[in-house]
């Protein structure tokens, strides 16, 4: 079984180390065997392809690549600013991220 990520598909992250850092984006997919997620907008590379069916001029394109999860912070939903998370119980016994900074559970 692997263990649980602090980052889902979709959650807002803060980049906190590296060429990116400072910027935000959106997590787009998490890789959790490699622990590296794909943020929309950073770690951009180019990738050199052969004409094929996709794109029959071939050429240079630009695409995320992975950044590792340790390089990335959720953003906080009330006030947008970096935190940590945490998991507990909510009303209804149902665990759930929230942010360690305001308290606020993380949809």
């Amino acid at each position: 079984m692997q263990k649980k990520l602090h980052i889902k598909k979709g959650d807002t992250v803060f980049v906190n180390t590296g060429e990116y850092k400072g910027q935000t984006g959106r997590v787009l997919e998490v890789n959790r065997k490699s622990n590296r997620a794909i943020v929309e907008g950073i770690n951009i590379i180019s990738k050199h392809t052969k004409p094929n069916a996709q794109f029959p001029e071939g050429g240079i394109q630009k695409k995320e690549a992975p950044i590792h999860i340790s390089n990335l912070m959720l953003t906080d939903p009330t006030s947008g600013e970096a935190t940590r998370i945490g998991r507990k119980l909510n009303d209804k016994g149902k665990l759930v991220r929230y942010s360690k900074k305001s308290g606020e559970e993380i949809k």
